[in-house]
């Protein structure tokens, strides 16, 4: 039995389907069919049900696919066990926020691929909320304050930010000064979220509203920009625009408490030696000098 038809096999039955699979594993989808025509025949049984949706698993699939998801994770670590030390091979699916990860997280995703010539390393940048297992990455960089899940995260470096307004923002609204007055602004936002702010050591939550909201960071620096509220946005996206007076700092009075950049990856016993390489080169990067790279003080 070919290691490659059950790793085909389980892209498939998690992907829902053999276009989103090829995708995944990076070949055609006459080559995800053939592998899993030459696996069934093999077996005997029909593992996935075609549809025109996709495709589903039988109720022999489904039990397979376990048991072959396991293999295929064993191999993995098998093949990292015996490999030379430090050298990678296979494939990391990774995604990575859009809003500063393409200046500041690709450099280090470059490097990892200089250093590991026989990893392919495959990258999603979208600020969107990525399902690690259902789209079958290996792991993410998110950065910002982490919600509660069952997946496992890593803090790799610190985050700072602040609220933010433009100057004809404040000279038409003001500027705020307590939590309270906080919540009565326009508030810029990439969704439904609260924001913290620090009162001496407390933590205080409060949930802002607004009328504009979007996915990613940039463009809620330009929304800050054009004075349409006030934005909590990471200081590698504000620095400069604070520097040239288009932005302007506001309740420094109660700050954001300092955030964090994770690798976060799906529940297991223990992590892939390509993730633990690259937390480690993002650790690297971001721990001794932060602010070289935008996520200090």
């Amino acid at each position: 039995m070919d290691i490659e038809e059950l790793q085909t096999f389980v892209e498939v039955a998690d992907a829902g389907g053999v276009s989103p699979a090829a995708l995944r594993l990076g070949v055609s989808k006459s080559i995800v069919s053939r592998r899993l025509v030459r696996l069934e025949a093999e077996l005997g049984v029909q593992l996935l049900a075609r549809t025109t949706r996709g495709a589903a698993l039988t109720e022999a699939g489904a039990t397979f696919r376990d048991y072959a998801a396991r293999v295929c994770a064993e191999i993995d670590v098998a093949r990292e066990t015996i490999l030379p030390a430090g050298d990678l091979r296979g494939r990391l699916r990774v995604a990575v926020p859009l809003s500063f990860g393409p200046t500041h997280f690709a450099p280090i995703l470059a490097e990892m691929a200089r250093r590991h010539p026989q990893l392919q390393i495959h990258t999603c940048y979208s600020d969107r909320f990525v399902d690690l297992i259902t789209e079958g990455y290996d792991c993410a960089i998110r950065v910002g304050y982490l919600q509660d899940s069952n997946l496992i995260a890593r803090r790799v470096g610190p985050i700072y930010g602040k609220f933010v307004a433009s100057p004809d923002y404040i000279k038409a609204h003001g500027s705020p000064e307590t939590p309270e007055e906080l919540v009565a602004h326009e508030a810029l936002m990439q969704g439904t979220e609260s924001w913290q702010l620090m009162d001496g050591d407390k933590i205080i939550t409060v949930r802002p509203q607004g009328r504009f909201k979007a996915d990613n960071g940039i463009a809620l620096v330009a929304a800050a920009t054009a004075g349409l509220g006030i934005a909590y946005l990471p200081d590698c996206l504000t620095h400069e625009y604070i520097a040239s007076g288009a932005l302007m700092p506001v309740m420094t009075r109660h700050p954001p408490p300092p955030a964090g950049a994770y690798v976060i990856r799906p529940p297991g016993q223990h992590p892939a030696r390509k993730i633990r390489v690259l937390t480690e080169l993002l650790i690297e990067y971001c721990e001794p000098a932060p602010h070289l790279w935008g996520f200090g003080r």
